[in-house]
């Protein structure tokens, strides 16, 4: 059988003399190649984290992250950083003021003259909640004139038996915030003394989600007309089946979008007509894209730290001086390089995915990656406003991953349209520095009244975050 199999070059790094592995059976050599590779792929697998490959943070053990929080703290001293704004807390308006004047001097005199306030002490406490609860006695009569029996009906807006606040609170709780419909039970009856069933909870979150469609569109609407937007997906359950979560963002707002698939499909129905510069990672979808696009150089920079620790001494050379080349072209969107920089940086990038391109290794693999990119990597440096990685739309989809992973998706198409409507809204509000309740409380109103929600907030210019 050893002869007829081919002989097997020595790999590279592994600290075998060429005499030796030429006295090992052919069939021998296949057997360690295979088992090698076995073990490259086990210990890639074991070792992979947020920091080395494109899995999020929350998927990391508890152990990594602490000794990644370990590893940060020894780098810098605790506290606010040089530069931090800082967050004081802030005067508002009293609702009761009460003077205070000083009693006694040490000297004994109690009487005092130039009285002025030098200092305020604020005191902030909730007052005791109780809900305001209307019965409407509605009555019924016989008309004296032709004896028909009338009876009177609701004012308008009134139909409902939870009125917008309470209707925008648990939908607040639910949705902005994620909570379980027993938290929300729980909560309503403890604060507020409202005792609720799960099916009113849920005929409220059905309100609001009905409340801020107008919202949903508009969004889509106003990112379908963003020149240039980040695109990202992430998984998704409904009863239990892998769907994908989708989200299209830029400065302004967030849209996101649940789909069946992970397919050209999901993106030209989240995207529509828009055709802009895209900013995603290099997922085959996004690599179709016809016009200019910006690959995410984080993704890129993680897989090459990943390469970095591979068990072979040549690979890993070659992840390091990847990984180093890709900081600096990442690092050069906040410092602007001169020529001469440029042309010595790609210069020594080119020379490094040439020199690889041809072998048949994962260092060549990522060569062949990296080569196939080139033309998206710095994108960043020739059109303004575009940033060097996707963490817009990553950012966009923590509070979706954590809420996914509390409450194992959703259970219907209704729960799946609930949850990129008030994902959509609570990103944009927070983009854009509106609180969300507020917004929740006037959508309410309009939908009970028959009204149109004002939308005018979603286009003004940015404010600062919440």
């Amino acid at each position: 059988m050893s002869d007829e199999l081919e002989p097997t070059p020595l790999p590279e790094g592994l600290g075998i003399s060429t005499q030796d592995w030429q006295q090992t059976p052919t069939n021998v050599r296949h057997q360690f190649l295979r088992l090698l590779k076995r073990v490259d792929t086990l210990e890639a697998h074991l070792n992979r984290d947020s920091s080395n490959s494109s899995r999020p943070p929350s998927t990391d053990s508890a152990s990594k992250k602490r000794q990644r929080r370990t590893t940060a703290a020894e780098r810098r001293k605790p506290g606010a950083k040089p530069g931090h704004p800082g967050h004081q807390q802030v005067r508002l308006d009293p609702t009761i003021a009460v003077p205070l004047f000083p009693q006694r001097c040490s000297c004994g005199q109690s009487s005092f003259a130039e009285l002025l306030p030098y200092h305020t002490h604020q005191v902030i406490e909730l007052p005791v909640i109780r809900p305001t609860v209307t019965h409407w006695m509605l009555h019924q009569g016989r008309c004296l004139s032709c004896g028909t029996l009338c009876k009177a009906s609701l004012p308008e807006g009134q139909a409902s038996g939870y009125g917008p606040r309470l209707t925008a609170f648990v939908g607040e709780m639910a949705g902005m915030v994620s909570t379980s419909r027993s938290a929300v039970q729980d909560l309503c009856a403890s604060v507020f003394s409202i005792p609720l069933s799960k099916g009113a909870i849920q005929k409220m979150i059905d309100r609001v989600s009905e409340a801020i469609v107008p919202h949903y569109d508009f969004i889509g609407q106003m990112a379908r007309s963003a020149v240039v937007n980040h695109l990202d997906e992430t998984s998704w359950f409904t009863q239990g089946d892998r769907q994908w979560l989708w989200v299209m963002t830029n400065p302004l707002v967030a849209y996101f979008q649940i789909h069946p698939t992970r397919s050209k499909t999901a993106v030209e129905q989240l995207i529509a007509d828009w055709r802009g510069l895209l900013v995603s990672d290099d997922y085959g979808v996004y690599c179709s894209w016809k016009g200019l696009r910006q690959t995410c150089l984080a993704h890129l920079i993680r897989a090459a730290k990943g390469l970095s620790e591979h068990l072979r001494a040549d690979i890993a050379a070659l992840g390091r001086k990847v990984h180093a080349e890709l900081q600096r072209l990442c690092h050069m969107s906040t410092e602007r390089p001169t020529v001469g920089q440029w042309r010595a940086w790609y210069a020594r990038f080119s020379h490094l995915i040439a020199s690889t391109t041809g072998r048949q290794d994962k260092a060549g693999t990522f060569a062949r990656r990296l080569e196939r990119e080139q033309e998206s990597l710095w994108v960043f440096l020739d059109v303004p406003g575009v940033e060097p990685t996707n963490n817009a739309a990553e950012r966009a989809h923590r509070f979706a991953v954590l809420w996914r992973k509390r409450s194992q998706g959703t259970c219907s198409e209704k729960g799946n349209r609930w949850v990129e409507r008030v994902l959509s809204l609570r990103h944009t509000c927070r983009i854009r520095g509106r609180p969300s309740f507020p917004t929740l409380v006037e959508a309410i109103s309009c939908l009970f009244k028959g009204e149109m929600p004002d939308l005018s907030w979603i286009t003004q210019p940015e404010s600062s975050p919440a």
